[in-house]
C-alpha cells in the first residue's frame, strides 16, 4: 500500500513539470519569429535571403547589425552637414574679402579721380610766389615813417571812437623805430594783436561809413599788421 501511491506520484509529476516548460518557452519562440518577421522587413527580405533568425542569438546579431548600420547613416549625415557648413562658411569669406576689394578700389578710383582734378602739386618755389601774390601790399614812406613810425591813417581811422586803438599802434611802432627796426617775435605778435583789434572796432561801424571809405580804412590796417613781419630801416 505504501508503495503505490508514491509510484503514481512519481510518473505525474514529471509529466507536468515537461508541459509548464513547454507553455514557458513558447514567448521565448514567439519573441523570435517576430524579431525575424520585423528584420525581414527592414532589412529588405532576410527571409528571401534565408536570413531569418532561428535562434536568440541570430537574431540579436541580426539587431546589432541594424544599429551599426544606423549609426554608419548618422555619420554620413553629419559629415554631409558639415561640409555644407564649411563650404557655406568658405563662400562668406569670400564674399567679405570680395566686398573689402571692392569698397577700397573705389577709394583709390575716387582718391584719384580728385588728385587729378587739382592737378598736380605745387613746388615750394610756386608756394613761395603765390603766397608774394596774396600778402597784402607794403606801405609807402607817407603811409609809415620807417625812422619815427609815425603813421598816417586815412580819414575814417581818424575818427574820434578810435583813439586807444591808434594810441596803441603808434607806441608799438615807434617802439620798433627806436630799436632800428629789430623787433623779436613777441613784439611782432603784439604789434599784429593790436592792428586786429583795430581792425575789429571798425568792424563793427561797418554801417556808419561809405563802402568805400570803409574799404580804404580795412586794407590800410591789413597791411599796417603784414608790416610788423618787416624791418624798419
Amino acid at each position: 500500500m505504501r508503495g503505490g501511491p508514491s509510484v503514481e506520484k512519481a510518473d505525474s509529476l514529471p509529466a507536468v513539470s515537461r508541459q509548464s516548460r513547454g507553455w514557458m518557452l513558447l514567448p521565448a519562440l514567439v519573441a523570435c519569429v517576430g524579431f525575424a518577421d520585423s528584420a525581414d522587413a527592414q532589412w529588405g527580405g532576410w527571409g528571401r535571403m534565408g536570413g531569418y533568425a532561428s535562434t536568440a542569438g541570430q537574431a540579436a546579431d541580426y539587431g546589432m547589425a541594424q544599429v551599426i548600420r544606423s549609426q554608419g547613416y548618422a555619420n554620413l549625415q553629419n559629415s554631409e552637414a558639415a561640409k555644407n557648413w564649411e563650404d557655406a562658411k568658405t563662400k562668406e569669406i569670400d564674399n567679405r574679402e570680395k566686398w573689402t576689394n571692392t569698397y577700397f578700389e573705389m577709394r583709390k578710383t575716387n582718391r584719384d579721380a580728385r588728385a587729378e582734378e587739382r592737378g598736380p602739386p605745387i613746388t615750394e618755389e610756386q608756394a613761395i610766389r603765390i603766397a608774394h601774390k596774396r600778402a597784402p601790399a607794403r606801405l609807402d614812406s607817407m603811409q609809415l615813417d620807417p625812422v619815427t613810425g609815425h603813421i598816417t591813417y586815412p580819414l575814417v581811422l581818424t575818427d574820434s571812437v578810435f583813439e586807444p586803438y591808434r594810441q596803441n599802434v603808434d607806441r608799438l611802432f615807434a617802439d620798433r623805430a627806436s630799436s632800428g627796426g629789430s623787433v623779436s617775435y613777441d613784439q611782432v605778435q603784439e604789434i599784429q594783436q593790436a592792428v586786429n583789434d583795430f581792425a575789429d572796432a571798425l568792424k563793427q561801424r561797418v554801417d556808419k561809413y561809405a563802402a568805400g571809405d570803409y574799404g580804404t580804412a580795412r586794407t590800410f590796417l591789413t597791411s599796417l599788421a603784414h608790416e610788423a613781419r618787416f624791418p624798419g630801416s
